[in-house]
């Protein structure tokens, strides 16, 4: 199993939050993932579009190991690998979505970039 160099010093439930969901590239798999239920690495790979494959594989394996995304390998040929959000990972996306609609009151976005997902959010509320 996957195992960070450094041990993280975690002190309060924030910082633990931010670190499981946090940076450029998880809230986006957790997003892509919310979106398509069940993807497999490549599929991950081309909606990601910018992702390289050493960054998605490390991801993903930090998402494993936080238990937030479940990978499952089928033993057939050629190997199939397919990922999906477990319970844990469902339940983030409420706060993602929160996080969205504050953004969106404050962030002007280029649309031409923005991630499928983040198309249909509903942020516009504020």
């Amino acid at each position: 199993m996957y195992k960070p160099k450094l041990e993280k010093d975690i002190r309060c439930p924030l910082e633990y939050g931010l670190n499981v969901f946090g940076g450029k590239w998880k809230s986006r798999i957790i997003c892509v993932l919310s979106e398509n239920q069940v993807l497999r690495y490549s599929v991950i790979r081309k909606e990601m579009s910018n992702i390289t494959d050493a960054v998605l594989a490390a991801t993903l394996k930090e998402l494993i190991a936080d238990g937030i995304v479940i990978r499952q390998q089928f033993d057939e040929i050629p190997p199939r690998v397919e990922y999906c959000l477990s319970d844990k990972g469902m339940s983030v996306i409420p706060i993602l979505q929160s996080i969205c609609r504050w953004s969106g009151a404050y962030h002007k976005e280029d649309n031409e970039h923005v991630l499928s997902q983040c198309q249909k959010c509903d942020y516009n509320l504020y």
